[in-house]
């Protein structure tokens, strides 16, 4: 499935958004699922971290190889 750009780049940085809130939700409302919101969010959080380093680190070898050396 392909995202538009502004999707794909948005989504780890959703993903943390959302973790931190889950973290905020079990943190500060006493009537909530505490540790399946403190789960989920540390888990939204480290999904959303890695792509971010994942990204970032493909991106910057990207420039090292020439994409024509696979072809010949």
């Amino acid at each position: 499935m392909w995202l538009p750009r502004p999707l794909y780049e948005a989504k780890p940085y959703a993903s943390i958004l959302v973790g931190l809130v889950c973290f905020a939700v079990a943190w500060w409302i006493e009537r909530s699922p505490r540790s399946a919101l403190f789960v989920l969010g540390a888990g939204l959080v480290t999904l959303g971290v890695l792509l971010v380093m994942k990204r970032r680190d493909y991106r910057s070898t990207q420039s090292d190889y020439d994409p024509r050396a696979i072809d010949e």
